[in-house]
């Protein structure tokens, strides 16, 4: 594997157990850090539900660095904190687009492991259910949110090669994001009845 021998990190224990992409351990990873971002959100002018949203798509992303060798966390210290910039730069991201301003530069929250609760039981099934849902997507919405989340391509670039102005892009990914996040509710409500 040519990104193990550029990055002599890649090979560390953590990093692996993610590689092998193990359920429980990525449960737990999930579980582990979801409270930071819920308490970040809803303190800045979100809910619960954009907390939902939020870190579904942070988690893949740092997840997805991890597997294409951009991102080796010693740890999951060292994942959290990542992770949790990620999604405040996300979220501030998404304020900005909705003109609200946040309204509190709270970092993470200092709680040890044991006093977060998760938000939900079947975590590990809703990450495959988000893995699912994506491939049910068209071409270009999974194209277009892979360069744009995965690769971290700017919407000009992603514009270019879709040969569509750049609000065009925009207003596309979000649509494909739509799409997923209706995917992904629409499986939850099937899920409780």
């Amino acid at each position: 594997m040519q990104a193990a021998n550029q990055h002599p990190r890649h090979t560390g224990l953590f990093v692996q157990q993610v590689l092998q992409q193990d359920e429980g351990f990525l449960k737990e990873l999930y579980d582990e850090h979801f409270r930071a971002v819920e308490i970040y959100v809803t303190k800045n002018s979100g809910q619960l539900d954009d907390a939902y949203d939020l870190y579904q798509e942070v988690f893949l992303a740092v997840w997805r660095n991890i597997q294409l060798g951009k991102f080796h966390p010693a740890d999951k210290v060292e994942f959290g904190a990542y992770l949790f910039q990620v999604a405040k730069f996300k979220w501030i991201d998404q304020l900005r687009a909705r003109k609200v301003r946040p309204i509190s530069g709270i970092e993470a929250p200092d709680l040890p492991a044991e006093e977060w609760v998760p938000p939900d039981p079947n975590d590990a099934k809703r990450i495959s259910e988000v893995r699912e849902k994506f491939a049910l997507l068209g071409e270009n919405c999974r194209q277009l949110l892979h360069r744009f989340y995965f690769l971290k391509q700017r919407l000009q670039e992603i514009a270019r090669h879709f040969k569509w102005t750049e609000p065009t892009a925009k207003n596309n990914k979000y649509r494909c994001l739509q799409q997923l996040r209706t995917l992904l509710r629409d499986q939850q409500k099937k899920d409780i009845q």
